[in-house]
């Protein structure tokens, strides 16, 4: 269960800036809440990010989605050398020189509270540190610092790090300057990290427009693959009443065709197969397109017309469909920039009820971004679930909670957002106006 992320200087984001999932004393909405976390926390199933365009709400998934990179893939995707994926706050001279960091607390599947961050730039990760809290107990288990005057890093492994001297130097070795110490050493078979590796990796789902096709549906595709997985979709589908009656996922080759543009309902895949020694590899190009079936209503037949043909909400609802289901059946937290984009405001209610309501069994959070005012309602949300973001005098990103207005419980909030009391709203001014 996800807890707080901090992130400092990476895009539009200046000065440390926090989004906490700790829920406040209020007793408003309890199923909004999870009261058992395992660490005594009280934590929030899900929380809104409301601010202006450009304002910084993208950058705070893209920040999650790139410590998700990093954890995964810095030990493995990456060659000496190689550039790590970061950006830091470029309009500060001093910024644009430092790392970017990012710290994230989290309860993992083993009921251990772990304290995770890193601190990278392009060229090297800076610092790394993690701690847990065994029964609430503290443990340092190992932090590096690298050192400019010497160009080596200082290593520190704490008491309850569990390995031989022999094994330690090893994964510390193994780590390049481009490489997290906690992916090399998952890498080097370290049993000890894997909750927190795995928790991050699994546990944690990104969904960014632009990322991939769209969405990236991929994780539609591997359910509609699936019988099982089929049927879940489609009854999320069809609790959304968009008409559909069945999706069929559809294979095709194109052994010879050179890359062409596709239309969104389809995907080209390069699928390895094998290939004898000395011949170099030649992938046939594969397409998956995805069939959407629907009754004809004077003959009761069907009729299927590709998901490009559907309208925007519908494929949203379907790139989304992988992301929302995987997380309500492992227990993950979801983060979803620009919820809202191109669904009705009842289509939103719906998908945020879903954290809210009995189909959330296994805790499961949400986190999302989104202009739909209409959740601006206490009916629907607790006062500490929403969150707003506005850029700063320095024009940098800064988050703050709307308990911070302490607002009223009957307080009507969607019409003081709008009237610009909380903040977080843009100032548009006349045509040609400087």
């Amino acid at each position: 269960m996800l807890i707080e992320f901090s992130v400092a200087n990476f895009r539009s984001i200046g000065a440390r800036q926090t989004v906490s999932l700790v829920a406040s004393p209020d007793t408003a909405h309890p199923r909004n809440v999870i009261a058992e976390s395992g660490e005594g926390l009280r934590l929030l199933r899900s929380a809104a990010i409301y601010g202006p365009n450009a304002a910084g709400k993208s950058n705070l998934g893209r920040a999650l989605k790139t410590l998700v990179t990093l954890v995964q893939l810095s030990a493995t995707g990456l060659q000496e050398g190689q550039p790590l994926p970061v950006t830091p706050f470029l309009l500060s001279e001093t910024a644009a020189k430092g790392p970017s960091e990012f710290e994230i607390l989290f309860i993992a599947d083993d009921g251990v509270r772990y304290q995770y961050g890193c601190a990278v730039d392009a060229e090297r990760v800076h610092k790394e540190w993690l701690v847990a809290y065994p029964h609430g107990r503290r443990q340092r288990w190992f932090e590096r610092v690298f050192v400019a005057d010497s160009k080596s890093y200082d290593w520190w492994f704490g008491s309850h790090f569990r390995a031989e001297r022999a094994r330690r130097r090893l994964w510390q070795d193994s780590t390049r300057a481009n490489a997290l110490f906690l992916s090399t050493a998952i890498q080097l078979n370290n049993e000890q990290l894997r909750p927190v590796f795995t928790w991050l990796t699994q546990k944690l789902i990104v969904l960014l427009p632009g990322s991939g096709v769209n969405f990236n549906p991929f994780l539609s595709l591997s359910l509609l693959r699936e019988a099982s997985g089929q049927e879940k979709i489609m009854q999320y589908m069809q609790a959304a009443d968009i008409g559909i009656d069945r999706l069929e996922l559809v294979e095709e080759e194109r052994p010879s065709a050179p890359p062409v543009a596709l239309l969104p309902g389809g995907l080209q895949l390069q699928l390895a197969i094998a290939n004898p020694a000395g011949v170099a590899p030649q992938p046939p190009l594969k397409q998956l397109r995805v069939r959407a079936w629907h009754k004809r209503v004077d003959s009761g037949g069907e009729v299927a017309l590709d998901l490009s043909d559907e309208s925007d909400g519908t494929r949203k609802l379907f790139e989304f469909a992988g992301g929302w289901l995987r997380a309500l059946e492992w227990g993950a937290a979801l983060f979803v920039d620009e919820l809202d984009l191109s669904l009705h405001p009842h289509m939103t209610r719906f998908l945020v009820g879903l954290f809210h309501g009995r189909a959330n069994d296994k805790n499961s959070q949400l986190v999302f971004t989104t202009h739909d005012t209409t959740l601006l309602d206490t009916d629907v949300m607790r006062r500490d679930q929403i969150w707003f973001v506005e850029k700063d005098k320095q024009s940098a990103s800064h988050f703050y909670s709307l308990l911070e207005y302490s607002p009223r419980k009957e307080e009507a909030l969607e019409r003081g957002y709008l009237k610009g009391r909380y903040g977080a709203i843009p100032f548009i001014g006349p045509l040609g106006a400087r």
